[in-house]
């Protein structure tokens, strides 16, 4: 079986394990989501995530975060861009999300980033997901 599109997968595992309170998922390694992994951890959407395994059969394990009365930091996950209809913005056209309450990850030039960092360093690209 081959996966059409492996970032809604991506999001789909963290969506799934996090509504059945699972303290990790795991997800088959690729480098383009170990560094959407990587933003979303530095943002604290995540405890974190390890790369385990090797060759074919590496895997992210990623490490959940729950509020103190057991309810999920990650609120509301959604893939925009995808790879019947790419999704591309400027820097001065990235629109807050949610004021203060959720960021965009964007594929950009100088690698993967929040919609905050792409518009201090005045770099756009492909809305990859936005995270709230």
């Amino acid at each position: 079986m081959t996966m059409t599109d492996p970032i809604a997968d991506l999001l789909t595992r963290i969506r799934n394990a996090q509504q059945a309170r699972h303290e990790t998922t795991a997800i088959p390694y690729s480098k383009l989501k170990e560094s959407i992994l990587k933003v979303v951890a530095a943002e604290g959407y995540t405890a974190g995530y390890e790369v385990i395994g090797e060759g074919v059969r590496k895997q992210l394990v990623v490490a959940l975060k729950y509020t103190g009365v057991r309810q999920p930091v990650i609120t509301g996950l959604k893939r925009v861009s995808s790879p019947g209809r790419r999704v591309y913005r400027r820097s001065d056209d990235l629109a807050d999300l949610k004021p203060g309450m959720g960021i965009a990850i964007l594929s950009t030039p100088q690698g993967i980033m929040t919609d905050r960092q792409a518009k201090d360093s005045i770099v756009g690209g492909e809305v990859i997901c936005q995270i709230w």
